[in-house]
Order: structure tokens, then sequence, then C-alpha cells
């Protein structure tokens, strides 16, 4: 059996993990703080990857663990968020299931020694997600910005996104291990 070695894209990527409570924590009282700690481990997320791919540090372990955190972190800030009365649990249900389903795919891919990579559309909704998630935590905390009813047209819209990037990634999924 082999030795998993950390590397710095997977020290970025457990930091991210790691960041998680601390956003849990500090996000209700202190929204500023919440949302710089959420964007740091999502910047994490484009960090790491970018590192593993220019030096040629991609490993199989980071394959897997990094779509986890990423999932980790995304449904922790939509429970947070239904917590706090935020969001409807029908958004985070459906884009919590979507998240299962594509990490569920890609370690049955990984399995199966095909790489799965993410599409443009669920890159997009991946950064929907996340402004969203970014302007429901602010609110009115940004120099009194209202920024809660863009967050929800967006969540809608990052949750009408995950739906149609989770279908294509299961037709492609399914197309790639038939052949």
């Amino acid at each position: 059996m082999g030795i998993i070695r950390f590397n710095l894209p997977t020290l970025l990527t457990l930091s991210r993990i790691l960041l998680i409570p601390l956003f849990l924590i500090f996000t209700p009282s202190h929204p500023v703080i919440g949302t710089l700690l959420f964007f740091v481990a999502s910047l994490t997320d484009f960090l790491d990857g970018y590192i593993a791919r220019k030096t040629g540090q991609s490993t199989k372990f980071g394959m897997i663990l990094d779509p986890i955190a990423d999932k980790f972190l995304v449904i922790s800030a939509l429970i947070l968020l239904v917590d706090m009365a935020l969001v409807s649990v029908f958004v985070a249900v459906v884009i919590i299931i979507r998240e299962f389903l594509v990490t569920g795919l890609r370690v049955v891919a990984l399995t199966k020694n095909m790489v799965m990579p993410s599409s443009r559309i669920g890159k997009l909704k991946t950064f929907t997600e996340m402004a969203a998630i970014v302007m429901l935590i602010l609110r009115d905390s940004l120099f009194g910005i209202d920024l809660y009813p863009a967050g929800i047209v967006t969540i809608w819209v990052a949750m009408l996104l995950a739906v149609y990037s989770g279908g294509l990634y299961t037709l492609n999924f399914w197309r790639a291990v038939s052949q």
C-alpha cells in the first residue's frame, strides 16, 4: 500500500476543509469575517488545482480530495444559510443532491482510471454558487447595500445550473463507462 504524500496542493485542499469550522462559527454574528473566510477557502480551490497542474503535482488522492473539499465548503455554507433562514431548504437540498451525485460519479470514474473533468457549465455553476453565497452572507453588511435580493436570484440560477450540469455530467459519465 502506497504512502500518501502531502504536497502543497494537497495542503491547500486540506486547509479549505479546516477553514469550514471557522467559517461556520464567525458567519452568523460577523458576516464580513465569514465572507473573508469563505473567500479564502474558495481561493484555495483555484490555487490547489493551478499549482498541481503547473508543477506536475497532481495525485489521485488530490483528485479525489479536491472535489470533496469543494462540496464540504458549499454544503456547509448552504446548511448555514438555511439555518439562518436566508435560503430555502428546497434550493439547498437540490444543490446538495447534485453535489453528492457528481462527486460519487467522479469517484467511480477514478476507480475505473477515468478522469471526468469539470465542464464549463459546472465551473459556471460553482462560480454562481459562490457569488450567491457571498451575497447572501453579506446581505446588507457591505456599506448598507442590500445584496439579499440579488443573492436569492443568483442562488436560484445556481440551482438551475446545478440541475443542468449534473444532468450533463451524468450523461457524459454513462457514455464514458459504456464504451
